[in-house]
């Protein structure tokens, strides 16, 4: 095992709620993003480009699509000896009917064993459902840099939208001395990026008393990483500079999209340096018509585009007929804007088809409109 002997999990297994529709039938991680990738594309390409090679990818909630997905390891090169990416769907029963993991904490608790088998020394935790860059390599060596027993990374996030995050409290030397879930008078901007490095032994020690706990929540928020601070042990917060977003919202996921059409965008879904690696897809090149008309746009392969396409995103396989607009929006693999219609601050759903001279969405519209079904056009 490379990287000095550690190993990532990453909890995949949300239902991610928030994006109603969009993750009805599938996982959150599985949700489309940036024109041909999926959300759980971010996590495992930094988990490659850092050099680590044994990753576990914890499932839970509509994961038979997510399953496939990730167990196919050469996407992100974790395919070559003593590599790989594991699919771990929950073990215990937390209710009669359903097969869930209780908290964060209760689904590494849960593999428990599988963690052992590879004797890593460190632990990454990872979320599945971000979207940034990371070299997990720079924050493992600040890591054993500050002897630390953990190591959160954290990103710095505007005064009036802390109470949104957990909150890291630190002393001059960045050491953690309060962590508070979502507080309602946050004492500092510094936020929970849901990363997290532990020394092995340490966390096995702290699960394993957690899961005997029948006051516990099994959460590293609310449980695992207060007890260690409680403890005095030495929990580091790892500053994070560079691009992080949380697309848990229609909103934030439009937005995240949105940001790939700034010409100072910090992803950069096309460096070489730090490839996003994902399912490689059939399609035809995209097509541009003589008639259509284009701006500020990002479109994918398989596009059709014979209308106007105006500060947009658009995936694999969209199409944009004669006459149509589409305006601040996004539309996902295999949408269609049929002839006269318009679509305007919408994101629309794989699949879905926007009838002919159809009206989606309004400029001045305070959130963005998700078109998950058909919308009847003139006939």
């Amino acid at each position: 095992m490379s990287q000095n002997s550690m190993l990532a999990m990453i909890l995949a297994g949300g239902r991610g709620s928030r994006l109603h529709d969009l993750t009805s039938k599938v996982a959150k991680p599985a949700v489309h993003y940036g024109g041909k990738y999926r959300i759980v594309d971010f996590p495992l390409s930094n988990c490659a480009n850092s050099g680590i090679d044994v990753v576990g990818v914890l499932t839970q909630y509509e994961s038979i699509q997510l399953n496939s997905y990730v167990a196919n390891a050469g996407t992100w090169g974790l395919d070559a000896k003593d590599s790989g990416v594991y699919v771990l769907p929950p073990r215990e029963k937390a209710d009669a009917n359903l097969d869930v993991y209780r908290g964060t904490a209760d689904a590494i608790s849960q593999n428990i064993d599988f963690i052992d088998s590879f004797s890593p020394e460190y632990l990454l935790i990872l979320s599945g459902d971000h979207i940034y860059k990371m070299n997990y390599a720079k924050m493992l060596a600040f890591h054993k840099e500050h002897k630390a027993d953990a190591t959160i990374a954290v990103i710095p996030v505007p005064m009036k939208e802390a109470s949104r995050f957990g909150i890291m409290n630190t002393d001059e030397e960045g050491k953690i001395v309060e962590f508070e879930e979502k507080p309602a008078n946050p004492k500092s901007n510094l936020a929970s990026m849901g990363i997290y490095i532990f020394t092995w032994k340490t966390l096995r020690r702290l699960l394993l008393a957690d899961v005997k706990s029948q006051e516990s929540s099994h959460d590293f928020g609310k449980d695992i990483i207060p007890t260690l601070i409680a403890e005095g042990k030495s929990v580091y917060a790892y500053k994070f500079e560079g691009y992080w977003k949380d697309v848990g919202t229609i909103d934030s996921l439009w937005e995240a999209n949105m940001d790939l059409l700034s010409p100072t965008n910090e992803l950069d879904l096309s460096d070489p340096t730090w490839k996003i690696y994902t399912e490689d897809t059939s399609a035809l090149p995209q097509y541009i018509g003589a008639e259509a008309s284009i701006s500020n746009a990002y479109i994918t392969q398989g596009c059709i585009i014979d209308g106007e396409v105006r500060n947009s995103v658009l995936f694999t396989n969209a199409v944009v007929q004669p006459g149509a607009k589409v305006i601040d929006s996004v539309l996902m693999p295999g949408a269609v804007v049929e002839e006269g219609a318009v679509v305007t601050r919408a994101l629309v759903a794989n699949d879905v088809t926007i009838g002919k001279k159809a009206v989606v969405g309004t400029a001045d519209s305070e959130h963005i409109e998700l078109v998950a079904k058909r919308v009847k056009g003139v006939e």
